[in-house]
């Protein structure tokens, strides 16, 4: 059993046997994350942030902490670790009655078996400097709906087909250690302002990283990354709709072949995650609905069926859709580009064509034949479409990543399309 203790500040004394980590979550040198550095931003809410909301966004952190610290090929079976997490809470008996909730969610997440012991907590320095600046600040930002914008293709048209409707819109980033993902952001942003004449205090970017962490699989990353946002809406008071646009087939989580059964997988927005994580939010009593608009459309549909059609074809390839942008960057000083051959960009692939049949996005290897691990991920496709061929009741594979506890019959059928839209693709090339 790996034991963390996590602290928030020096003063907390608490002790335990048999401990691994012992972290501060304030401390500079343990982990760096920016929820605070721009605290005039904050004070723009109408409430200060409820105390539910802010134990969950530390939950996130210490997770996403302990995630990071323990190799999986350490562990008996080179994949599952064991956890015991000791957590300083405000709302320590709201967190015990929903703690086997919580440790249900993280484990089907992770991959993981994860404990949680809660102590009780008051709060801290900067929390409460928050809470003096959101009363002291009369001028408050009015946001209907809060949107997951990550800098890639499905969050760009869902955030393209919120806008047109309402531009009462608070869209909350999130970007890691590598220099990939953030500049696309940052473009993106940019155009969304200028097309939409949107302020610039409507979108929020953070960054959070335990420092020294050695596993890279990271399955937990999207928990924290969806906690800032949540912690964001609780401070609205009011009902608040969480959007996190991701086409169907990629939220299914369906393993294609082997390869994807690893560190690659994640369960970011599988339907049966994030009924539990919508179960743990209203549990702890934040009015927040979480939503998926495009869980039975596929990458193609969304583009096909976005709102604003021109605009979106203007800027698709300013979108950032690669597992590992920063590879060639890291390696040889090259800027950061889709590689063109994982599997989020044979599937970004495959849709663009499908609506455009053409696609004028930079890949670094367009024709998976310039790189061994291309023509390695090409085969490995080539057979899980194969396994798709023989497969009589769809049913059965679409729960390989975790059960589908209603409208299967609806998943079936996306399932099929997106196999399709992918399948239209990769027959292109041998």
């Amino acid at each position: 059993m790996n034991q963390f203790i996590f602290r928030l500040n020096s003063e907390d004394d608490f002790k335990t046997s048999d401990v691994l980590f012992d972290a501060n979550i304030a401390a500079k040198d343990q982990y760096t994350y920016t929820f605070y550095r721009k605290p005039m931003r904050l004070y723009q809410f109408p409430e200060m942030f409820s105390y539910a909301g802010l134990d969950l966004f530390y939950i996130s952190l210490m997770v996403f902490f302990a995630d990071r610290k323990i190799k999986r090929k350490l562990s008996d079976d080179a994949w599952t670790r064991q956890f015991k997490i000791y957590a300083p809470v405000l709302e320590v008996d709201k967190w015990n009655e929903n703690k086997d909730l919580l440790e249900r969610m993280i484990s089907f997440l992770s991959g993981d078996n994860w404990t949680f012991e809660f102590r009780k907590r008051e709060l801290t320095s900067i929390e409460k400097k928050i809470e003096k600046g959101i009363k002291r600040i009369k001028k408050k930002i009015v946001i209907d709906k809060f949107c997951m914008l990550s800098g890639g293709l499905d969050s760009f048209i869902g955030a393209i087909d919120l806008l047109k409707t309402n531009k009462n819109v608070a869209f909350v980033g999130h970007y890691g250690g590598g220099k990939g993902v953030k500049p696309f952001q940052e473009i993106i942003n940019k155009q969304l302002i200028s097309n939409y004449q949107l302020d610039n205090k409507q979108f929020f970017n953070f960054h959070a990283k335990p420092l020294g962490g050695i596993e890279e699989s990271t399955r937990t990353r999207s928990f924290m990354f969806f906690s800032h946002a949540i912690v964001l809406a609780s401070g609205m008071n009011k009902e608040i709709e969480l959007i996190i646009p991701e086409n169907g087939l990629i939220s299914l989580n369906i393993p294609l072949t082997n390869t994807s059964l690893g560190s690659s997988s994640t369960r970011t927005t599988h339907p049966y995650y994030t009924d539990l994580l919508q179960q743990l939010i209203t549990n702890i009593g934040l009015k927040i609905s979480l939503w998926n608009p495009y869980q039975f459309r596929t990458k193609g549909d969304m583009i096909l069926e976005c709102q604003d059609p021109e605009f979106l074809k203007n800027n698709i390839e300013k979108t950032m859709s690669c597992s590992h942008p920063d590879n060639d960057w890291k390696l040889r000083g090259e800027k950061p580009s889709h590689c063109g051959y994982c599997l989020p960009c044979s599937i970004r692939r495959a849709a663009i064509e499908k609506a455009y049949n053409e696609d004028s996005s930079s890949y670094r290897v367009p024709d998976f034949k310039m790189s061994n691990k291309a023509k390695v991920e090409l085969n490995s496709f080539k057979t899980g479409i194969l396994e798709y061929n023989k497969q009589e009741n769809h049913s059965f594979a679409i729960q390989n990543a975790g059960p589908i506890l209603k409208d299967l019959g609806r998943y079936c059928t996306l399932y099929e399309r997106g196999m399709d839209e992918l399948k239209s693709f990769l027959d292109k090339y041998d």
